[in-house]
């Protein structure tokens, strides 16, 4: 016959335990990576990117115009002329022809880029922080998804940093390529940039990393904070190094953008091959190197400049983390 057990019998650790009526239980959303969530990491990454663009604008203008080849650009591969050269056509403001352009593209590419880096440098590195491999591989999967999003507004803002431009504007420039190009012109450099900003962006982040914790090394008060100054001397190095190796792929790039408007010249192909083979035949290797010196400014402080702008806004979004789950805890 069955019968209730009796309470001795009963497992009490088994038994419900009454709550409160005003107790509601709290579901922790874990952070992706370094304390934050992945959409901190693109409001991070876009704030450093649009900084880092328009603050160098005027040093991109210059180096775009003596990589252009044909009638059109200034002929001398030195800075001086460049700058001569546009201040007495244009005037200061035509060191900023463009610059819409660039503002339109940056934010949204470095927002996928710097995402993406994050959450591939998490799922490589093992939680190793010393995986140069790891970062380079990241690097680079973040430059082919951010590549995709800014080829077509970077290939506006080239033909419009062009002098003698023959757009009125952004919006002109869009209309008229679309309907006298096609839609594949704004792709015609794609495969280019992704040749020279892979290697850029493996070279780049894995010698920001290392000399990053170089730094840290060698100033260990400020390896626990990692202070702005670490950042942005990192940034700048591996800038500058990144920018002189990928220089001969970013000229062949500029060419691909650039090409039948202004003078310039019309490829028959976008093989890179052939465009190579042009620029050679046209002014030698050293062709290859045109812009080096003003590209080589460009990114040693622009990347300075990212880098502490990101690292700022993600020590933001940490402290914010902090103060909301203290909060809800």
């Amino acid at each position: 016959m069955a019968t209730d057990a009796s309470p001795k019998f009963q497992q009490r650790d088994l038994l419900p335990v009454p709550q409160p009526p005003d107790y509601h239980p709290v579901v922790a959303v874990s952070p992706a990576h370094d304390g934050l969530h992945f959409w901190q990491f693109m409001v991070a990454g876009s704030i450093a990117g649009t900084v880092e663009h328009m603050a160098m604008f005027p040093v991109d203008t210059i180096k775009t115009q003596m990589q252009a080849l044909g009638t059109c650009p200034l002929r001398s591969a030195s800075i001086r002329t460049a700058l001569g050269g546009i201040l007495k056509s244009e005037g200061v403001a035509g060191l900023y022809r463009g610059i819409g352009a660039m503002g339109l593209g940056a934010g949204p590419a470095h927002a996928v880029y710097f995402s993406v880096y994050e959450s591939c440098k998490k799922k490589f590195s093992g939680g190793n922080p010393n995986n140069s491999a790891a970062h380079a591989i990241s690097g680079v999967c973040a430059t082919v998804a951010s590549d995709a999003v800014f080829t077509p507004m970077d290939t506006v803002k080239q033909r419009l940093q062009l002098s003698e431009s023959p757009y009125k504007g952004v919006l002109d420039c869009v209309k008229r390529v679309l309907k006298e190009e096609g839609f594949k012109a704004f792709y015609a450099s794609y495969k280019t940039t992704v040749l020279m900003n892979a290697p850029y962006t493996a070279v780049h982040f894995a010698t920001y990393e290392a000399a990053k914790l170089g730094l840290s090394g060698v100033s260990p008060d400020s390896a626990s904070d990692e202070s702005i100054i670490v950042h942005a001397t990192a940034g700048a190095a591996a800038g500058a190094l990144a920018a002189l190796v990928t220089t001969p792929l970013d000229v062949v790039k500029t060419q691909l953008q650039c090409q039948g408007i202004c003078g310039c010249d019309r490829f028959k192909s976008g093989s890179i091959g052939d465009v190579f083979r042009i620029i050679v035949k046209k002014d030698g290797y050293r062709g290859l190197m045109r812009g080096w010196m003003p590209r080589m400014l460009f990114h040693a402080p622009a990347a300075a400049i990212c880098w502490s702008t990101y690292e700022a806004a993600k020590a933001f979004f940490q402290e914010h983390n902090t103060v909301n789950n203290s909060a809800t805890g």
